[in-house]
């Protein structure tokens, strides 16, 4: 008998859909960087009316980036676990896309249509019934 592993069987390939709410949290979260990254340089380098409130506002952004990072990972990996903090980020993004469309500012309308636009797509693809069969969620009606 031999100590080689034999090959199990072939995974079967992640669907598109998977792919592409992966990709979407993957977004979010590389925004979130992008984001607390800005305000942490212009709340040590500019001159804010208060730079402490700047400076952590900056850290709490790159902190929270880590939940749409780590559930974009997930997915791509095909984890079942991924898929609670991907749909956890898009309800929290819904608020904050909310926000944006009633504010007053001319760039800040624009970013909450597709923050909202990001969040819906994002949601719809994760409780899609292919990618709940890709992570290996049950549903009602398996049981």
């Amino acid at each position: 008998m031999s100590n080689e592993q034999t090959p199990g069987p072939a995974a079967a390939p992640r669907p598109h859909r998977l792919t592409a709410a992966a990709g979407l949290a993957a977004l979010e979260g590389l925004a979130l960087v992008a984001g607390g990254a800005y305000m942490l340089v212009m709340g040590l380098l500019g001159s804010p009316d208060k730079p402490e409130q700047a400076e952590m506002g900056g850290l709490t952004l790159i902190v929270l980036a880590l939940l749409p990072l780590l559930a974009a990972r997930g997915l791509l990996k095909c984890r079942a676990w991924s898929r609670g903090p991907a749909i956890i980020t898009q309800i929290m993004a819904l608020p904050v896309a909310w926000t944006l469309l009633r504010s007053e500012g001319s760039l800040l309308i624009p970013a909450g249509v597709v923050l909202a636009a990001v969040a819906v797509a994002s949601l719809v693809l994760l409780v899609n019934p292919e990618t709940n069969r890709a992570l290996g969620i049950r549903g009602p009606r398996d049981a």
